[in-house]
C-alpha cells in the first residue's frame, strides 16, 4: 500500500465551473469552496467557453448561475496570480484578459440569472452584474474592496458597467470607500430583484428560469443587445489609469501584504 497517498478524504479540491442543463436551462456553478469560490485563471477561461458553447446551443433558454457551497457566490479573483506582475503593462493584460472573459456571459442571446448566497466581491460582483437578474440571500454583501486589498483598479468597461447597474453613489462606495453593501441596499435600488432566505433560493431560482425561458426568445434577444451596444457606445480609453495603478509600488505592497496575511500600507507611491 502507498502509505504517502493523500487519502480521498482529505484530497484537496481542485477549483472548477461546472455546466450541466436541464429542461432547457443552463446551470454553471462556480466551485472553489475552499476559497470561497475565488476564480482563478482557468475558472475565468472555463466560464468563457461554457457562455461561448450556450451561445450556440438553440435548445437552452436560460442559464442559473451559482457559487458551490451556500456560503459565496465568487469572493473574487485569486490573487496569488498577481505576485509575477512585474509592471503597469501587465494590469492592461490583465483587464483586457478580464473583459474578454466576461463579453460572452454579457453577449448570451438568452436571460441570465445570478443566485447570490453570502459574498459577490470583485469578479464575483462583476459577474453578476453581467447577468441580467439577481436573487440573494438577505445577509449577501456585494463590492470591490481593492482600495484595501490590492491597491488596483478596474477597467473603463467594468466601471462603466458598475456605474450603470449600481449608480455613481454605490460605485463609489465600493471603490473609494471599500465597502461591502448590504442586499437590502441594492434591493431598494433595484440591482436585486428579490432576497430569500436560503431555504427558498432553490425554489425562486427555478420559478425564476422557468417564467424567463417561457417567453419570446427573439424579443429577448433584441432587447439585450440593444441595451449592451448602448452602455458600449461611448466608452473612454482609460489604460494610462489602469498602467499607473498595476505599476505602482502600492500595488506590490497590496498583492503582498494580501497573501502574507498583514495589513498593507498605503504610501501613494
Amino acid at each position: 500500500m502507498n502509505t504517502s497517498a493523500t487519502p480521498p478524504s482529505t484530497a484537496p479540491k481542485l477549483a472548477q465551473v461546472l455546466f450541466s442543463v436541464e429542461n432547457n436551462v443552463a446551470h454553471i456553478t462556480f466551485d472553489h469552496v475552499a476559497a470561497r469560490n475565488a476564480m482563478t485563471v482557468g475558472m475565468y477561461e472555463r466560464l468563457r467557453s461554457i457562455c461561448l458553447e450556450i451561445a450556440q446551443t438553440p435548445s437552452i433558454r436560460a442559464v442559473v448561475l451559482r457559487g458551490a457551497g451556500g456560503q459565496s457566490f465568487v469572493s473574487g479573483s485569486d490573487i496569488a496570480q498577481f505576485s509575477s506582475f512585474t509592471s503597469g503593462a501587465d494590469g492592461i493584460t490583465y483587464e483586457a484578459s478580464i473583459d474578454s472573459y466576461f463579453a460572452p456571459l454579457i453577449d448570451l442571446p438568452i436571460p441570465t440569472i445570478a443566485v447570490v448566497e453570502g459574498l459577490a466581491v470583485g469578479g464575483g460582483l462583476a459577474i453578476a452584474s453581467c447577468c441580467d437578474f439577481r436573487i440573494a440571500t438577505h445577509d449577501a454583501r456585494f463590492g470591490v474592496p481593492i482600495a484595501r486589498t490590492l491597491g488596483n483598479c478596474l477597467s473603463a468597461g467594468n466601471v462603466a458597467w458598475l456605474t450603470h447597474h449600481l449608480g455613481v453613489g454605490i460605485v463609489k462606495r465600493m471603490l473609494l470607500l471599500a465597502e461591502l453593501v448590504p442586499a437590502n441596499e441594492l434591493l431598494a435600488n433595484g440591482f436585486i430583484l428579490k432576497t430569500y432566505s436560503p431555504e427558498e433560493m432553490d425554489s425562486a431560482a427555478s420559478t425564476l428560469a422557468r417564467k424567463l425561458s417561457s417567453l419570446a426568445p427573439v424579443t429577448q434577444k433584441a432587447s439585450k443587445a440593444t441595451i449592451h451596444r448602448i452602455l458600449r457606445s461611448q466608452l473612454p480609453n482609460c489604460d494610462d489609469l489602469v498602467r499607473e495603478c498595476y505599476g505602482s509600488a502600492d500595488f506590490k505592497t497590496g498583492v503582498n501584504a494580501f497573501l502574507s496575511g498583514i495589513p498593507p500600507k498605503w504610501e501613494g507611491k
